[in-house]
Formats: C-alpha cells, structure tokens, sequence
C-alpha cells in the first residue's frame, strides 16, 4: 500500500498525548507540532486513525507541498494535482484554507479561490465537465495551509469534526468536548485500573469517555460516516477490518458520576445509555459537599464552573468547598480539576502536584494536579 504523510489536528496541550496514541496504533516518523501531529502511513492507517485516536480532532491526508512565486504560480501547480484521481467529476467539494504571513494571499478567501479554480478548470480541461461546490456539507474537502511561500496541500479524511463522537444525544450548559475530555484522563494517566470518580459530571462527558477508555471501545465506532468513504480509493473491505481489529476488554473497576441537578444526570444516562457503557458508570444526583464516597487509590476528575461561561456568585467559596472536600473525604486518591481561572484554583487551598496548560474551546485553562495523602485506608460508599 501507499505510503503518505498524515497531519492529525488535535487541541493545544494535548499533542503528546495524541503523539503516544499515534505510536500506538503504528505511525512512523511522528513528529508533533503546534496542535498537530504528523507521520507516515498507509490506508489502513488512515482508517485507524479517524477510527482508534481519542484525542483527534481532523484526520488529513497530505497530498502535495510546495513552494510558490507568485499567484499565477500558486494556481500552476495546484492545477498540476491529479484531481481525477481523488474525487469524481459528479462529486462536491469545498476548500479550506489557513493562511500566515503570506505576501501573496492577503486573507484565505483568495487562497481558497485560486485552489476551486484549478480544481474546476483541471477537471473541465479533462473532462469537459467540472464537479461543483458545496461549502456546508461537500462529498470531498480540500485543505490549505499557506505559511509564507509554502503551501501544504491536503484531503480531509475525517469530515465532520472527530469530537462528535456521535453518543451525545443530551446536554447541558458549557459541556467539555470529548476529545479534551478524553484528552484530560489519557494525561492523567487513567487507564481503568483503579475507580475513576466525577462529583460534579454534568452531562456525563468525562465518565462516558473514561469508560469508552476504560473498555478499549474506539471512539469512532459511533459515528455513521466519514470522509474518506466519499474517496475514489475507499476500500470498504478494509476499514471494516480496521473496525473490527479492536477488541473491547472487560472493567471491574468503578466509575461513579454525581452531579447537583437531576437534569444533569438524566443527560449523563441518556449519553451513557447510548454510548453503551451505562453498566459501568454508577449516577447519583448529589452535591460534592454531601458525598460520602471514600477510598484509596481512585482518580477523581472535577470540572468545576469557572465563570467565564457560567455566570454565578459563590465561586471562591466553591473553589475552597472543593478543596475541602478533597483533603478530608478522599484520601489516598488523586485528584485532577481543570478551570480558566488560576486564581479560582489558589482558593482550593492544596499545592498541586503538576499543572497542564489545555484549551477549553477559546478559554486558556489549567489542568491541576493534587496527590491526596491518606491518613488511613477506607473502602467505597456511594
């Protein structure tokens, strides 16, 4: 099979992690860069990819880069892109570009132009014919990246964003994207050997992806589509055995989600449900500062309001109920909270063991840790 360079897109702070996730699937030559990573691989791994990462975000199929004198020149050597190979006349398609510091390319709207023109007039001097554009939903993505003179030019193998894992059927204010929230247990090291613990879950997105983790279910085994299936070269054959390589393992931990609001919990059931993890993930509607669960050796995971998004009055006192909460009732555990606002966090009162810079959509947060010392060791009530 065909060997390329493959570019996975992932959020700023968690391209290590992806990096181990692409070792362990089978790239090669993995280098990762500012919320990228690339490497080398085939189709299949191409498929596995999309289907196996949990913190991608895009999966992209390199196709050509180059470096340009002039517009004219830009367009030449897009135009010089065997486009028949890769996608059919009667097919739509839409370009996508990123353009920095580039003399020639003011804004990525020409960039985008100039690409659609060499695609049209490429199949049109082929043909006779030319494909056409669809800008919100397109059978084939073009992607761009200028910087400079440069230009890398890709297939978006992925189509809609792989954070869309295609569980979540409920939710409720400012949910965590399940690639950051996959993202934060893959940091914390977490991987099902020890209860996984959530007092404050919201809809659910944190346990649902520590059980998807916990069980080895692929992340991409919700979802009903993606782009690569719309390529000429799609191999149906081969990406169902990609689907079917991975196979799921048992959980005989715990994972206990509890949240303030009914409606939340019944939000994290529905997801739970439908993701197929509901036996896993033990719900209760309860606030944090009432929880009675104990125990040693647990990773909890608290993703508390941080008022940028959510807008309420107490947060210092929240802050410190949480910290609180964790010195006195869980020792022995270890504890991770993610939140934009560092001096919300000072008022936990613990010294954090290590911090992460992570992104929560456009909000710069840190994603602390706290090593709970036990006094003595208790089992678990809930």
């Amino acid at each position: 099979m065909e060997n390329y360079t493959i570019t996975v897109k992932t959020f700023a702070g968690l391209e290590e992690v992806l990096a181990r996730e692409v070792k362990l699937i089978g790239g090669k030559n993995i280098q990762s860069g500012r919320r990228a990573v690339t490497f080398n691989g085939d189709k299949k791994l191409l498929y596995k990819a999309n289907y196996n990462l949990r913190t991608a975000l895009r999966v992209l199929k390199q196709l050509s880069t180059f470096r340009f004198r002039s517009v004219d020149d830009f367009y030449k050597k897009c135009r010089g892109t065997a486009w028949e190979d890769l996608m059919d006349v009667n097919q739509s398609f839409a370009v996508y570009s990123t353009v920095i510091n580039s003399g020639e390319f003011r804004n990525s709207m020409f960039a985008s132009l100039k690409v659609k023109d060499a695609i049209v007039d490429s199949f049109r001097a082929k043909t006779g014919s030319r494909p056409n554009v669809d800008t919100k939903d397109p059978e084939v993505a073009v992607h761009v990246h200028i910087t400079g003179n440069q230009c890398f030019l890709s297939l978006d193998s992925s189509g809609e964003s792989l954070h869309k894992r295609g569980y979540r059927v409920a939710q409720g204010t400012a949910p965590l994207s399940e690639v950051l929230a996959a993202g934060m247990i893959l940091l914390s090291g977490w991987k099902g050997e020890s209860d996984f613990i959530d007092p404050m879950c919201g809809s659910g997105t944190l346990p649902v992806e520590a059980a998807l983790i916990a069980t080895n279910t692929p992340p991409g085994s919700f979802r009903k589509e993606f782009a690569f299936e719309n390529w000429i070269d799609y191999d149906a054959g081969l990406f169902n055995t990609v689907a079917s390589e991975t196979g799921k393992q048992d959980f005989s931990k715990k994972i206990y989600a509890s949240d303030l609001l009914a409606r939340n919990i019944g939000y994290a059931k529905a997801n739970a449900r439908n993701a197929k993890i509901f036996n896993h993930i033990t719900f209760k509607v309860a606030d944090f500062k009432d929880l009675t669960l104990r125990g040693n050796g647990a990773t909890i995971m608290v993703n508390p309001p941080y008022g940028e998004r959510l807008s309420q009055p107490g947060l210092d006192k929240l802050y410190a109920m949480i910290g609180e909460r964790l010195k006195h009732q869980y020792p022995g555990n270890t504890a991770w909270i993610l939140s934009a606002s560092k001096e919300l966090l000072n008022n936990v009162g613990l010294k954090p063991a290590s911090s992460v810079e992570l992104y929560n959509g456009s909000l710069k947060c840190l994603f602390r840790n706290y090593e709970l010392f036990a006094g003595k060791r208790n089992t678990f009530s809930y």
